[in-house]
């Protein structure tokens, strides 16, 4: 018989932990090793987490497990009085695996949340974890004074693992559907989605926030909303964006223990005024309201005397506020960073299936962050994919396919490291206080070990084949992946159509020209060109173009990596694979609104014939018709009532166009 015992994980680092508070349970076995089966290790692995952390029959009662290995359980829930209430053996997940079960109204009493095995006969019997549901409400963990959350529990392969399944069931769907929010915090609200909604039992999901991250805050918000959720350390770094062809780099780490100091602290005065971002900053404070908090608005800082020394920076008193802080200081170049540096917050990590996890980053070297949010196995010739999501300019939340068009990939020392990352663990010390691991330290720490300068050495298309074949380790068909680049394309023209309605929207509603930043700060800035342009997106559209319409040479560069037909030549497939080409780009429509209201369909056909205008097709001041290539005096071009300032034009045509014609990013000197 093999014995099993529940161990409270985590605990060995929670001094602060109040008496009978239990975040997370998994199983270990106490018998000798060579008395267990190959089977029973596997199950000896399983994590248990129960939600909310202190369960009443006033809320829905949640569990979820977790596995490293793909094993076959049915998880229950059985009722005080017996009753099998819930049952689920849907497996999710490709690495780590979860079962997820609820039960909406939970009756008081002591509930069973029950693993059984498929293989009972190799002697692991079902596995039960007891879970006390109370009648009454319980009063919320109390937070210490001065602190936004208690730091309870440490990030090891056990909570790593937990994050990973969190972040793949808030955004699990259909590979096929189209999954997008206008704001972050209505995939948080979602409680089908979000497995620690209300986890504190604080009603802390119910409240409003203005917060809109871009997408380098999104991935730390992320991190940071389950680390608050599961008092985890947590903390972030003031980086600089990488320039004189030197890979950005981070100056000050910010942790969750000391809220003293959560921003660099702000220029003199004298400088205050010309400073962009400490403009755009002051401009956001009014009207944010509290998400996880009293909802109150945060006042706008009152400039002090000239010769005033600089304030300190204002200790936030909420979740939102601390949100606030992090997303004024973290941006892309603090995910660029050089994947030599220890000093930074994330690492980088070897191109496997079992890295490339739910939860995992992705540094774009222009400027762009996503996260990794599920990966869809290869399957009958299908090619595998990995899902991911990203934060736009609008606020707006999307999933989408990795391809080269969506997660470029290229060396310069200026840009830093491009490539996956994970989030660099937090430990504490002897002395309590926190700090991050260095590479060498998680390479040798049996909870990671996955530290890997793979990327570093890869060129651009090494990289692509290599990704290529983590996704579909067996030969694919070559008809279906050129359709299913054209699927990867399709979907990213469709997202631009909602960034430029936006922009058509704010045309309508306001009065006057957009400014246009000057150089190569076209790509990064702040306000209205950031929200309603759209120059990243174009240029990642370009590369996206050039992907598909080039697909057929790409397969006889490598096409001894796809399963052929008996009897056809490496040209009769090519062939065949420009003549499904046209008829594809052909048949996938889309629609945009013109300027008067009505809809104008095209075709990816037309888009790819109209490549040479979307290097010019970026600017919020042209019409909506201009900007998705209508020709001029063309029936589609007739509602155009508005045009970009000629002086703005002159400069896009000039030395910007070459830019997006050659591809090539420009980067600050």
């Amino acid at each position: 018989m093999l014995l099993r015992r529940w161990f409270i994980v985590a605990a060995s680092a929670l001094p602060l932990i109040p008496t009978g508070f239990a975040i997370l349970f998994f199983l270990a076995t106490t018998s000798p090793a060579a008395a267990v089966s190959a089977i029973c290790e596997d199950v000896a692995d399983v994590t248990v987490l129960p939600s909310p952390v202190a369960p009443w029959k006033g809320a829905p009662l949640r569990v979820m497990a977790v596995s490293e290995k793909p094993i076959e359980i049915e998880l229950s829930l059985v009722a005080p009085d017996g009753s099998r209430t819930v049952t689920s053996s849907d497996r999710h997940g490709g690495g780590p695996y979860s079962w997820f079960a609820e039960v909406a109204t939970p009756a008081a009493g002591t509930w069973h949340a029950t693993l059984a095995f498929e293989h009972a006969s190799a002697g692991c019997d079902p596995i039960t974890r007891d879970i006390v549901v109370t009648a009454g409400k319980p009063a919320p963990t109390a937070t210490p004074s001065g602190r936004i959350w208690q730091v309870r529990g440490s990030w090891n392969r056990t909570t790593e693992s937990l994050f990973s399944a969190w972040i793949e069931k808030l955004f699990d769907a259909p590979p096929d559907q189209d999954l997008s929010w206008k704001v972050w915090h209505e995939v948080l609200r979602d409680q089908s989605r979000n497995f620690l909604f209300n986890y504190l039992g604080r009603g802390e999901d119910r409240m409003t926030t203005a917060l809109r991250p871009d997408c380098a805050d999104f991935v730390y918000f992320l991190r940071a909303y389950f680390a608050f959720k599961m008092g985890l350390p947590f903390g972030y770094s003031n980086c600089s964006r990488g320039t004189a062809g030197k890979a950005p780099k981070c100056y000050h780490w910010f942790d969750i223990e000391h809220l003293e100091a959560t921003r660099p602290a702000p220029p003199s005065q004298q400088n205050v005024a010309s400073t962009p971002a400490a403009a755009a900053s002051s401009a956001q404070a009014p009207g944010i309201r509290g998400l996880f908090s009293r909802s109150q608005s945060i006042a706008a800082p009152v400039n002090p005397p000239a010769n005033s020394p600089a304030p300190r920076p204002k200790r936030p008193a909420s979740f939102a506020e601390y949100l606030r802080n992090v997303g004024d200081v973290v941006h892309s170049g603090t995910v660029r960073v050089a994947a030599s540096d220890d000093n930074t917050d994330f690492y980088s990590v070897p191109l496997t299936q079992k890295a490339l996890r739910p939860g995992t980053v992705y540094a774009d070297p222009y400027g762009h962050v996503l996260m990794l949010v599920h990966r869809v196995p290869e399957l009958n010739g299908t090619p595998g994919v990995f899902l991911a999501v990203d934060a736009e300019p609008d606020g707006s939340i999307t999933r989408k396919r990795f391809w080269r068009g969506n997660f470029l990939f290229v060396h310069n020392p200026a840009l830093g490291s491009p490539g996956f990352k994970h989030f660099r663990p937090i430990v504490g010390n002897k002395n309590g206080s926190l700090r991050r691991l260095t590479n060498t330290e998680i390479s040798k720490n049996s909870q990671y070990g996955d530290f890997s300068l793979e990327q570093s050495q890869l060129s651009a298309e090494d990289f692509y084949d290599r990704m290529d074949d983590v996704m579909s380790p067996e030969p694919l068909d070559p008809v279906r992946a050129m359709t299913d680049a054209i699927t990867s394309l399709d979907e990213q023209v469709k997202t631009r159509v909602t960034s430029v309605e936006n922009g058509r929207k704010y045309q309508n509603k306001q009065a006057g020209i957009t400014a246009m930043p000057n150089g190569p700060s076209i790509f990064e800035t702040t306000g209205p060109w950031e929200d309603y342009s759209t120059p990243a997106r174009d240029f990642r559209l370009l590369i996206a173009i050039d992907v598909v319409r080039n697909f057929p040479d790409r397969f006889v560069r490598r096409s001894n990596r796809y399963a052929t037909r008996e009897g056809m030549s490496v040209e009769d497939v090519k062939r065949e694979l420009q003549s499904v080409l046209a008829s594809e780009l052909a048949s996938h429509k889309l629609s945009y609104t013109r300027s008067d209201g009505s809809q104008w369909t095209l075709s990816l056909q037309n888009i790819i014939e109209r490549a040479g205008d979307f290097e010019m097709a970026y600017n919020p001041n042209d019409c909506v018709e201009l900007r998705w290539g209508a020709p001029e005096n063309s029936e589609e071009a007739a509602t155009c009532k508005r045009h970009a300032p000629r002086a703005q034009r002159a400069k896009m045509s000039s030395e910007y166009r070459t830019w997006f014609h050659e591809r090539h990013w420009p980067t600050h000197s």
